[in-house]
C-alpha cells in the first residue's frame, strides 16, 4: 500500500501503513459476518424448512453474501434465491443469487434498475420464509431509486445538493430516506410476509445508528417530516430542495401523505438486528498492532467530525504535544488513534479530493518542519476517498514544502478543496484498491 518507500520519513510510512492493514482486516465483512453466524441466533435457532431469502446491500455485499452462503452450505442449506446489489460487477456467488451493479455516490441507472430487482425479490418472499438482510455502507446510494410519484432526477439532484453540504452521513441519510424506495423501514414493510428478518450490519456511521446506517431499510425511522423541514432550513438548504420533494415533504408534515413507518410499527416485530463490524472494532486492532510494533498508543474516544481541514490541524497539533495520553512517557514512541468520519463544505467550483486526503493536506500544514518520524495517515477503510483512486494519504513534516518544492501551492489546493494532485505530486497518497470493507476513517498520529 506504500506508495513511495524511498520518500522521506520511510519508516513512518511503513509503520502506519503496517496500522492500517490491521484496520482493515479487523473489519473484514465476511470474516465479521462469519463470525457472528458461527456465534449467534442462527447456531441456537436455526431456519426450519430452509427457505431462505438472501438480500446483501452496499460496498460490502459480495464478500457478506459469500460468507452467508458458506455457512448455509456448512449447514446443508441452499437459498431459495436472493439478490446482491453492489459497486462493481463480480461473478455470481450461487445460481439463485445474481450480482447487479449500482451507483454510486449518487443513483443513477444501474441504482434505479437494482432497486426494481429488489421489489421483484421481494414479491417472491412468502409467509413463513426467512430473509437474511446483509447491509453495509453505501446501501443508500446503490438502490437508490424514488418514492412512489417522485422523479428519479430529483432524487439525483437531492444527493449531489447533499453530498456538497458539509452535513455529516446521519444528517444527509435522515433526509435522502424520505424519499428512497427502500429507507426508512421500507424493505422491512415490503418483507412483511417473511416469519423472520436477519438482518446483519457492517456499521459506516458514528455511534452505529441503526436508522443511519444505509437509510436504516429494516429499522424505524424516528424523524418526521416537519423535523426534516426544520433541519433543512437550519442548512440552508431548503431553497435548493426540488420542488417535487418539497411538496412531498410538506404533504406529510400536514398529515395529508404517509409518514415513514415509525417506531412501535408492527412491521419491525419480525426484525432482529446485529452489528457484526465497526469503526470501533478496527481501532482497537490498530491500538493491538501497535502494542505489538512496542508503540504505546491511545485511541481517542470522541469520534471524529466537522470540517475536515480543521480535525487535519487538531491531529497535528496534537502529535506535535506528543499526547499520548495516561499510558505512555511524554515524548516516547507512541500513536494517537482516531475514528469516524469529517464532511468538507464545498462552496463554488471543487478540485479533486476527498475528506481523508483534505485531512491530511490540511495536517501537512500544520506539521511543516517536524522532525522526521512525526508522520499522520488520514484514510477511509473502503480504499477510496471522495472520487479518486487512493483511500488518503501519509504526511509528515516535509510534506508541505515538497509540494512547493513540486512547483504547486499547497494552501491554494487546500482552500479549493484540490488535494489530491498536491498530495500525488510527492507521493503522499495512499492507494491500496477497494479494502471489501467500509466502517468509516481512520486517521492515525505517529511519533517514533
Amino acid at each position: 500500500m506504500t506508495n513511495d518507500p524511498t520518500a522521506p520519513s520511510a519508516r513512518a510510512r511503513e509503520v502506519l501503513d503496517d496500522l492500517y492493514r490491521a484496520a482493515i482486516a479487523a473489519a473484514m465483512p465476511g470474516d465479521a459476518l462469519r463470525a457472528a453466524l458461527q456465534r449467534g441466533p442462527l447456531h441456537r435457532d436455526p431456519p426450519s424448512d430452509g427457505r431462505i431469502w438472501l438480500i446483501a446491500l452496499g460496498k460490502a455485499a459480495l464478500p457478506m453474501a459469500e460468507a452467508a452462503l458458506a455457512e448455509l452450505a456448512a449447514r446443508g442449506l441452499a437459498p431459495a434465491g436472493g439478490l446482491i446489489v453492489a459497486p462493481s460487477a463480480a461473478a455470481d456467488p450461487h445460481p439463485r443469487v445474481p450480482v447487479v451493479v449500482g451507483d454510486h455516490p449518487e443513483p443513477g441507472a444501474g441504482s434505479f434498475a437494482a432497486a426494481e430487482r429488489l421489489a421483484e425479490l421481494c414479491a417472491r418472499v412468502a409467509p413463513g420464509d426467512e430473509a437474511w438482510v446483509l447491509l453495509s455502507g453505501g446501501t443508500t446510494s446503490l438502490v437508490g431509486a424514488p418514492d412512489a410519484g417522485l422523479p428519479a432526477a430529483d432524487l439525483t439532484r437531492l444527493y449531489a445538493l447533499l453530498l456538497r453540504s458539509g452535513l455529516d452521513i446521519a444528517a444527509m441519510n435522515a433526509v435522502r430516506k424520505r424519499f428512497t424506495r427502500w429507507g426508512g423501514g421500507r424493505l422491512a414493510r415490503a418483507l412483511g410476509a417473511a416469519a423472520r428478518i436477519r438482518t446483519y450490519v457492517v456499521s459506516d456511521v458514528i455511534g452505529d445508528d441503526l436508522a443511519a446506517i444505509g437509510s436504516g431499510p429494516c429499522v424505524p425511522d424516528p424523524t418526521t417530516a416537519g423535523e426534516i423541514l426544520a433541519r433543512l432550513a437550519d442548512a440552508g438548504l431548503l431553497e435548493g430542495l426540488p420542488s417535487s420533494l418539497r411538496r412531498a415533504l410538506d404533504a406529510a408534515a400536514r398529515g395529508e401523505a404517509a409518514e415513514t413507518p415509525k417506531p412501535g410499527d408492527s412491521i419491525f416485530a419480525n426484525v432482529d438486528i446485529e452489528i457484526v463490524a465497526s469503526n470501533r472494532m478496527a481501532l482497537e486492532a490498530v491500538a493491538r498492532r501497535a502494542a505489538g510494533l512496542g508503540l504505546a498508543s491511545r485511541v481517542i474516544p470522541t469520534p471524529m467530525a466537522g470540517e475536515a481541514s480543521e480535525m487535519g490541524a487538531h491531529v497535528a497539533r496534537a502529535l506535535l504535544n506528543h499526547d499520548a495520553g495516561p499510558d505512555a512517557q511524554q515524548g516516547s514512541p507512541h500513536c494517537l488513534i482516531w475514528g469516524g468520519e469529517t464532511t468538507v463544505t464545498l462552496r463554488g467550483e471543487a478540485g479533486l479530493g476527498g475528506r481523508s486526503q483534505e485531512l491530511a493536506l490540511a495536517a501537512a500544514r500544520a506539521l511543516e518542519g517536524a522532525p522526521e518520524g512525526r508522520a499522520v495517515l488520514a484514510a477511509g477503510t473502503d480504499g477510496r476517498d471522495g472520487p479518486t483512486d487512493a483511500a488518503g494519504a501519509i504526511v509528515d513534516g516535509q510534506t508541505w514544502a515538497a509540494i512547493r518544492a513540486a512547483g504547486l501551492d499547497p494552501a491554494d489546493h487546500l482552500a479549493r478543496h484540490d488535494s489530491y494532485p498536491a498530495l500525488k505530486a510527492v507521493g503522499a497518497l495512499l492507494t491500496p484498491g477497494m479494502t471489501g470493507t467500509n466502517v468509516m476513517d481512520v486517521v492515525i498520529a505517529l511519533h517514533l
